[in-house]
């Protein structure tokens, strides 16, 4: 008689039970958690909240229709990223305007983004400077529409055309930097907006032609400047109503 194989062997053996496959519950939670942290994480890179403004779990939750957890959960990233500061009963709060801080988000973006446009500048396509013009164009439309609407609006439009141009940086760690220099100076680049708009309406749209304009023409460093203008404007201004408020 023939011996028995491992596989002949193996088929005569009493069946094992197979392991049970993941109850679809905590997959859900998982999935629930992540779309609620990216709610929550674009709201202040597009300054939907104001410096200084107290967070509310409960609140949020509610905005949400999600139960606490979730929301608990992205706030302590958001605070590990520094777009929110930790707070009493485990709540959080948008970090206040203070010139220190602006001056250290001010130097770090201009570093930061300036070598993105770098990068992208060696890898624009005609393509990607038709989207640009056409993202300042909307910028600039948007941005004259009265009332909140419109500035959430031109908000987005604004981040549309300088992560359409860091894209294609071909950077995907330097995009990560951005977004949380961004997380970081959201609430402050909308209060400066929301107390000079037409001001900085205005200069957003020159200093976003220029970017383009220098960057078709090969002049990388005059579009780096054009950039640094662009993202030094707001934090002038604010710096300014410090000094102002300091003086007072």
């Amino acid at each position: 008689m023939a011996k028995s194989t491992p596989i002949g062997a193996a088929a005569r053996a009493p069946l094992r039970k197979t392991a049970q496959p993941a109850p679809l519950a905590p997959i859900a939670r998982e999935t629930l958690q992540e779309r609620v942290y990216r709610e929550l994480r674009r709201a202040p890179i597009n300054g939907r909240f104001d410096p200084g403004q107290a967070l509310i779990v409960s609140e949020l939750a509610a905005s949400l229709r999600t139960s606490a957890m979730p929301v608990r959960e992205a706030m302590a990233r958001l605070v590990s990223e520094q777009a929110l500061e930790a707070a009493a009963n485990r709540s959080a709060r948008v970090p206040a305007v203070e010139a220190g801080r602006l001056a250290d988000l001010l130097q770090a973006r201009r570093v930061i983004e300036g070598a993105a446009l770098e990068l992208a500048a060696q890898r624009l396509t005609r393509d990607d400077f038709v989207a640009l013009r056409a993202a300042n164009e909307d910028y600039a439309r948007i941005a004259s529409r009265p009332g909140r609407h419109g500035l959430d609006a031109a908000f987005d439009a604004n981040l549309a055309f300088h992560f359409r141009l860091y894209g294609a940086c071909g950077s995907p760690v330097l995009l990560r930097f951005i977004e949380s220099l961004w997380l970081q100076s959201g609430a402050l680049v909308r209060s400066a907006i929301e107390a000079f708009r037409s001001d900085s309406a205005v200069s957003a749209f020159h200093f976003h032609g220029e970017i383009v304009d220098s960057l078709e023409r090969g002049d990388v460093e005059a579009a780096r400047r054009a950039l640094a203008e662009d993202i030094g404007r707001a934090f002038a201004l604010l710096s300014d109503r410090l000094e102002e408020k300091a003086s007072q």
